[in-house]
């Protein structure tokens, strides 16, 4: 396991924050030479604390006007249903987040549509369709105020 020392965080901040800047600009901003700056960058990504370097894309450029958080309760508590669950959802577009959580539901899901009724189509042919589904609740998103991923 790779030890993240004071220098590493302040990397990996700067990274989180704008994964395109240049070696140089980056070890200017920590006070490390570049050579050094580059021998961290390098390691934190050979440990895997960096695992990769992605695009943000901005939903309404792209066609997405509607995001929800959507919990969801199976009707079966078994490994089966729990993997045909997970299957189906890595298949779904709409589905950009999955995550099993515990509680009075089995699943927390991040969604994004191009507008209700897009979501509605998801909700009801895809999401209500599927046998191990037993609940299903929607969190409409109105506004972020804080989202790190973006």
């Amino acid at each position: 396991m790779h030890q993240i020392d004071n220098i590493d965080a302040r990397i990996l901040r700067e990274l989180s924050t704008d994964g395109r800047i240049s070696n140089l600009s980056l070890s200017d901003r920590i006070g490390l030479s570049p050579s050094a700056c580059l021998r961290r960058v390098a390691a934190l990504e050979k440990s895997g604390v960096i695992e990769g370097y992605r695009a943000v894309l901005n939903p309404s450029k792209t066609g997405i006007g509607f995001l929800a958080y959507v919990t969801v309760g199976l009707s079966e508590h078994t490994k089966s249903a729990q993997e045909a669950f997970e299957r189906r959802m890595t298949h779904a577009p709409e589905v950009r987040e999955c995550h099993n959580i515990t509680g009075s539901v089995e699943y927390l899901l991040r969604v994004e549509a191009a507008d209700l009724a897009a979501y509605k189509h998801f909700h009801t042919e895809i999401l209500g369709a599927l046998p191990q589904v037993n609940t299903i609740q929607t969190y409409v998103v109105m506004g972020s105020p804080k989202d790190e991923r973006r």
